[in-house]
């Protein structure tokens, strides 16, 4: 059963675990360095850690600044991954972002990572426009992708 997966803010402690995740998942992971800012300095940036059984099993991190979002990463380790833990971390995060009263997210994603993509189209991403060569391992083209809430219903009485 899946219902084991968690969610948590990430912690200085979780580094050499983000580290892992990002070295094994990514052509160009981000080091110590970043993290330590990202997650002691930067007062924008939310970090949210996915454990399964107590497992650290894939992160992502966004910035919210005033009603703006901008996802930084998500990773899931490849042993993981088919199980629905990038969506239901996603989701995580858009729980998040609207907490924050952000308006609307943003993210990049490689043109040819279309499990990505689809991804994140299920949770009413919608492709805006490329970015030519912005992957610097090879060069490869980025989706900008977006997706905005709507903050402004209110409840009747």
């Amino acid at each position: 059963m899946d219902n084991q997966l968690t969610f948590r803010y990430a912690t200085i402690a979780d580094i050499d675990q983000l580290l892992f995740i990002e070295k094994t998942c990514f052509a160009t992971p981000w080091d110590r360095a970043s993290f330590e800012h990202e997650i002691t300095i930067n007062k924008h940036g939310h970090y949210l850690i996915a454990e399964y059984n107590n497992e650290v099993v894939g992160y992502a991190g966004a910035w919210f600044i005033y009603d703006e979002g901008h996802i930084t990463n998500v990773a899931i380790l490849p042993t993981f991954r088919g199980r629905k833990f990038g969506k239901r971390l996603m989701e995580a995060v858009l729980i998040l972002a609207k907490q924050n009263e952000v308006s609307y997210l943003t993210l990049e994603v490689r043109a040819s990572n279309l499990v990505a993509q689809n991804l994140y189209q299920s949770l009413e991403f919608q492709a805006l426009a490329i970015r030519k060569r912005y992957y610097t391992d090879n060069q490869e083209d980025a989706v900008i992708m977006r997706v905005d809430f709507d903050n402004n219903q209110t409840e009747e009485a």
